[in-house]
């Protein structure tokens, strides 16, 4: 069997939580060095990882109860964020660490009805860790090796 988004486990700190969707992107500064126009080599840049994940009202107030022991929902402190899939033929870890979140769409609501309601939560790696796939860094040692995280 191949993976598919019904394979993941997704668990944030020490919560499991089933996601009606989540995404995580990457982006990676590295650019092209030219000289005269043409390419010759590339320098690197900076790197940033976000995505949102997209919680039903069960799952969000397993979230929130969280946040009501931290104190509030801004006191929520940074988190890693772990999805992981085995279909017995096939593997994958996601790992995103120091994730910060936020709500971005807290209310979508249609009198129609014959839908779950769903609250999005937009976050953003913070930690160095950064990321990790399949048990790989995403960063060097050496992108990482003087900073430390707080």
């Amino acid at each position: 069997m191949r993976i598919s988004g019904k394979s993941f486990n997704i668990q944030l700190g020490d919560l499991l939580i089933f996601v009606n969707s989540m995404t995580a992107d990457i982006e990676d500064s590295r650019a092209v060095a030219k000289d005269r126009g043409i390419p010759n080599d590339y320098v690197d840049g900076e790197v940033a990882c976000s995505g949102e994940i997209e919680v039903d009202a069960q799952n969000l107030k397993l979230i929130m109860d969280s946040a009501s022991r931290a104190g509030s929902f801004r006191d929520l402190k940074p988190f890693d964020i772990n999805a992981f899939a085995d279909t017995g033929n096939e593997k994958m870890k996601v790992e995103l660490f120091g994730c910060l979140l936020r709500i971005s769409s807290l209310l979508d609501i249609d009198q129609a009805g014959g839908e779950k309601h769903m609250t999005t939560l937009p976050f953003d790696v913070t930690s160095p860790d950064f990321v990790r796939i399949n048990d790989i860094a995403y960063l060097s040692r050496t992108d990482t090796d003087d900073i430390r995280a707080a």
